[in-house]
């Protein structure tokens, strides 16, 4: 079933988007699964690089972007512009302390040496509410 992107104002239809058949589908999955492994070999500063690049983005496309809120679901443009904002400091939040969030640590434990480390998941799938289309990707994604 295709799915509409309707002006909710105007009730037009701005686009259409065909349905992915089940092999497209898993085609979609498994290059998502590929782009996560060669991620997960890639160094902090070329991950927090990549992240700052994306805040530069967001902040100099942040009209843009709200215009696009505002015509695809009523959203205020200037909460349009703080949500692509609010995206940008989230990115250079985790571009500057992803590395010491992830770093292992040592606990104490009746083992001769115990520690916490944190591994990747890999490729998370989410079906949101699509109020905050930017924020419900970058939240998850800038830590990851």
């Amino acid at each position: 079933m295709a799915i509409q992107s309707l002006n909710p104002y105007t009730g037009k239809v701005l686009q259409i988007f065909p349905a992915l058949s089940a092999t497209a589908t898993e085609q979609v999955l498994a290059a998502a699964h590929q782009a996560a492994a060669a991620w997960r070999t890639t160094t902090f500063a070329e991950r927090a690089a990549v992240l700052r690049q994306v805040g530069v983005l967001l902040r100099e496309r942040q009209q843009e972007l709200a215009s696009l809120m505002a015509l695809e679901m009523g959203k205020p443009v200037r909460d349009g512009r703080a949500e692509a904002q609010k995206c940008a400091a989230c990115c250079d939040y985790y571009a500057t302390h992803a590395e010491g969030f992830l770093a292992d640590e040592e606990i104490k434990t009746d083992a001769g040496r115990s520690f916490l480390s944190y591994a990747p998941l890999g490729v998370v799938l989410a079906i949101m509410p699509w109020n905050f289309p930017l924020w419900q990707v970058v939240r998850f994604a800038a830590p990851a």
